[in-house]
Parts: C-alpha cells; structure tokens; sequence
C-alpha cells in the first residue's frame, strides 16, 4: 500500500493514516487512586494497578536519589516542565496520527518543533488498530492506556511515544520497553491478534530523535518474565 500525503495552503506535508476498524469492542474500564497510586477497574469489578504504577515502583529508588542530587525545588521544577511538555507533545502526536489539519494549532513553538524532529519516524506508522486506548490482563493483574496500536515498517507493533530532556542509551530503556510488553499482552489477551514488536519513539529537547525497537523474540522471552518479576515486586509491597 502506498501511503498518502496531503500539503496544505502554506506548504506543510501531512501523511494521511489509515485507520482499521476493529471487529469487537475493547473492554471500558474506569480509573481510581488508592493509596496514591492509579488503579483501573475492569467491566467485572477487579481493580488492578497501571502500568505505569507498576513501573515507577521499579524505578522509584533511582528518582529519589535524583531528587536528592539536584535539590527538591529543581527537581520540582524538572519534572513539571518535563510532565507538560509530554503532554503537549502527545496532544499533537495524538491528532496528527488523527488525520487532524489543524493538529499543532494553538501549540508552543518548542513542542511543535520538538514534534517536528521526530515526524518522519512517527509517518512509519499506519494501520492504526487503536491510540490512546485502556487495556488489562487478567493473566498479568495489571491494566494501562496503551499510546498507539498500529503498524510500523509493516509489523504490527505497541509504539510509546516518549519526550526526554536529552538523548537515551539503549540500556536505560528497559522501564519503557516491559511497559510496551505489557500492553502487548493487554492487547492479545483481548484479541489473540501476536504483538510482532516492541517500538519506543523519543523526541529530546537537545534536538534528537530515537527509535527503538525490540523484536517478537525479546517481547517474549526477555520482556514479558522482566514484567511478571516487577508485578510480583509491586503486589508484595502491599499496595493496595
């Protein structure tokens, strides 16, 4: 299939994403707080932690001593800039994968520009079998909102979207990959559709774009029992 290109009036190109609709209706869960940390419910009443929890339980150790190290007022800081440029840059990473022309309208230069460096990896998606969309595991007890099901380079993929302040080294990616495994197997407990791979995509404020991607046989083998190790962590620290 050939993709599709719209330029507008000023000369800005858009690809236009084909969006595949599904057969059967994902399950809708609901969100809650206990203790701090968000919790889904499933349409029959089990509450499981999000990932999301799940993985910055793992990595809380690291943030705290980060913390320590820059000063709690810099840290604070830090990490509102950070928090709100992720957001803003989803917004817009979100309605352009929605075929929206107005999808950076109203938007800071900085975000636009940062979601700009970082276009030409996202226009590698199409197929899009669901964004930003809820999902759980009963086999796992764990529950997420998954950023992007769709293909890209032609394998069906779980794609996170990541804003960083500056460039990643492979190996401190582990928390974002077994983030995307779990939404792999949110996605086939519900579909029995196989995850082929796992796709990170970052846009730094350095200038950077990265793309990560792990295959099927890391999904499975190395991701997956990484994941089931850190549920087991999570659930013995009694959290909830």
């Amino acid at each position: 299939m050939v993709d599709n290109f719209s330029v507008d009036s000023n000369g800005k190109v858009q690809k236009q994403f084909v969006h595949e609709m599904l057969l059967f209706e994902l399950p809708k869960l609901t969100r809650a707080s206990i203790n701090g940390n968000r919790f889904y419910s499933t349409p029959d009443g089990k509450k499981y932690p999000s990932i999301t929890t799940v993985v910055g339980f793992h990595t809380k150790q690291s943030i705290m001593a980060w913390r320590r190290r820059v000063g709690e007022e810099e840290a604070n800081r830090i990490s509102r800039e950070s928090a709100n440029r992720g957001t803003k840059i989803h917004t817009i990473c979100e309605n352009y994968l929605k075929n929206k022309p107005d999808y950076s309208d109203g938007h800071e230069e900085e975000h636009v520009s940062m979601f700009n460096q970082f276009q030409s990896a996202v226009d590698r998606i199409n197929n899009i079998k669901c964004q930003e969309t809820s999902l759980y595991s009963d086999q796992l007890a764990v529950a997420g909102t998954v950023d992007c099901i769709a293909e890209f380079d032609g394998k069906l993929s779980v794609i996170d979207f990541k804003t960083k302040r500056k460039e990643m080294r492979k190996e401190w990616t582990d928390s974002h990959f077994m983030q995307c495994a779990g939404y792999g197997k949110m996605w086939e407990e519900h579909t029995n559709i196989p995850i082929e791979q796992l796709v990170v995509l970052i846009t730094t404020a350095t200038g950077v774009c990265q793309v990560f991607v792990e295959n099927q046989e890391d999904y499975n083998n190395q991701r997956v029992p990484q994941l089931k190790n850190l549920i087991d962590e999570f659930n013995s620290a009694n959290f909830y």
